[in-house]
């Protein structure tokens, strides 16, 4: 924490208060260590008990978190900072932690663009544009989801907040895959739900581990259908089917999370419908573009109603232009050739550092999607060791629940000729420990 900056404050709500706003300023930086509770105490001139308060405030948030022995943290995505907090990439080295699509793989929107239908659209129109509703109802069905009841979102993590809020409380139980997608993490910190860890292989969640979640009477499920972010793991159909009798009688609400969806590169072996209140989540970001921001939500009708009911309260619906460019994209034969193109490259590309890294004993997963997850001896050295190298990955604690340590790194963008090379480098810094680089 910068040494500038002085907590103040003689209430829990002042003290509380005050660190929001060092957060929000920029003053405590996301991962920073907050003094300890006596400390601040006696800093303050205040009792124990109300600078505790103040912290439980806090970390019912989303703001903070108690981490063990390395004391009290912002979270590294605080609920009330920035979203434009990133990894520093030094001038010069390669960035394999953004998680992102390849620019150069997305279908163009110029075509697109010159075919749709300015309006004016009113408040009163459809929320869903018939010409979405008809491609979007066929291309779930292909899949096996049933899309009787349906709406749309601002992207993935628009549609999972939209369904939780309406069936998850303050101190309810969360289950999530672990490692799971570090955004997830953080709306649950800031929904003040606790995370029940799921341990996955390449098939998805493992049955013994979601047959802990449902004894610990989790009020809710999000699971990846494929692509996985950060393992790359795809639910299998020998595993879905596994899965779906475990969940059979269990009234909780289960949220598929399908967001590579046509770059996944392996079908879909759905759960949808596997327990009475469900969502199917398909984003249209990771295909054809970051600032489409749409997703669809496909579930059972009190949740899509609920979802729908919530939203007009809000922002109304999904622009209808942003609809008319997805429903284009989604017809076109040329878009879909692109598509396909991307999803071969990003399969070759990861492989390519998968099979490296393998052939150097990592036992690295990234089944599918864009990005490999590598366990490592020490996450901190690990990252210390690649960043002097040049190669910027993303240090896993973002995504870890209880599971060990380990990295992200994004393949999306490195070429195949390059990857034995980084694999080398990743490979060696998987083993070093600090007292190793000491």
């Amino acid at each position: 924490m910068p040494t500038q900056y002085r907590i103040t404050g003689r209430g829990a709500d002042e003290i509380s208060e005050a660190v929001e706003r060092g957060i929000r300023d920029g003053g405590i930086l996301p991962g920073a260590a907050l003094p300890p509770v006596r400390r601040l105490a006696t800093d303050l001139g205040v009792a124990a008990t109300t600078v505790a308060a103040a912290y439980a405030d806090l970390r019912r948030r989303g703001l903070i978190e108690t981490a063990g022995r390395r004391g009290t943290r912002v979270r590294p995505r605080p609920a009330t900072a920035p979203r434009s907090v990133h990894l520093r990439v030094p001038p010069g080295a390669r960035d394999l932690s953004h998680g992102e699509p390849d620019p150069e793989l997305l279908p163009p929107l110029a075509p697109v663009l010159s075919r749709i239908d300015t309006g004016p659209f009113g408040y009163a129109d459809d929320p869903v544009l018939p010409a979405v509703r008809e491609v979007a109802a066929r291309r779930f069905a292909a899949d096996g989801v049933p899309s009787d009841a349906l709406t749309l979102c601002h992207g993935a993590l628009d549609a999972i907040e939209r369904c939780l809020v309406i069936r998850v409380r303050p101190g309810d139980r969360v289950a999530v895959e672990d490692p799971a997608w570090g955004n997830v993490l953080d709306l649950l910190a800031a929904l003040g739900a606790e995370p029940v860890g799921m341990a996955v292989d390449e098939q998805g969640p493992l049955p013994d581990a979601v047959a802990a979640a449902l004894r610990r009477g989790v009020s809710a499920m999000v699971v990846t259908s494929r692509a996985h972010n950060p393992t790359g793991a795809a639910i299998s159909p020998a595993r879905a089917e596994e899965l779906r009798s475990l969940l059979a009688g269990h009234d909780l609400l289960l949220i598929e999370d399908d967001h590579a969806a046509e770059l996944a590169g392996v079908p879909l072996a759905p759960l949808a419908g596997a327990t009475p209140y469900w969502a199917a989540v398909r984003s249209v970001s990771k295909p054809y573009g970051p600032d489409l921001r749409c997703a669809l939500l496909a579930g059972d009708p009190v949740t899509v109603a609920r979802v729908d009911g919530r939203r007009r309260l809000g922002p109304g619906w999904v622009s209808r232009l942003t609809q008319q460019i997805v429903a284009q994209l989604w017809q076109d034969p040329a878009v879909d050739a692109v598509i396909a193109r991307a999803a071969a490259t990003y399969d070759a590309r990861r492989g390519a550092l998968l099979a490296a890294l393998r052939s150097a004993g990592v036992a690295a997963t990234g089944r599918t999607g864009l990005n490999v997850w590598v366990p490592v001896a020490d996450e901190t050295a690990a990252v210390a060791t690649l960043r002097d190298a040049g190669i910027v990955v993303a240090p896993g604690a973002r995504y870890r629940v209880h599971t060990g340590p380990g990295v992200r790194v994004t393949a999306s963008t490195l070429p195949v000729a390059d990857a034995a090379g980084v694999a080398e480098v990743v490979a060696a810094a998987s083993a070093t420990r600090l007292s190793a680089r000491a």
